[in-house]
């Protein structure tokens, strides 16, 4: 079950950083400066959101067996995807109190 968790975490992630740069936007990431509040460029956002949508995919699909009409795997997903949007929610709030 952690896997079908951190699935979704990896998941909830990669779902910004890829919007925001086939976008064209900039937005935080971890190889920012500073990291997690500066800017990346809008193609490390994109290369950044594909990492994490491997990373979902080999944590779906290849460390388990993510069967969605298990409605337990399928909470295990759901609940790291929610987990992991309110806190980049919160993160950004943050932030963006942070500059004002």
């Amino acid at each position: 079950m952690p896997a079908y968790f951190f699935g979704g975490v990896f998941f909830a992630n990669s779902v910004p950083h890829f919007v925001s740069g086939v976008l064209g936007r900039e937005f935080p990431t971890p190889f920012a400066s500073p990291p997690f509040r500066g800017l990346s460029s809008s193609r490390v956002n994109v290369r950044y959101g594909l990492g994490n949508l491997a990373v979902a995919y080999v944590l779906l699909l290849q460390v388990g067996d993510f069967q969605p009409r298990s409605a337990l795997q399928a909470g295990a997903f759901g609940l790291g995807l929610a987990a992991m949007s309110l806190f980049i929610a919160r993160s950004l709030e943050r932030t963006k109190a942070g500059q004002s």
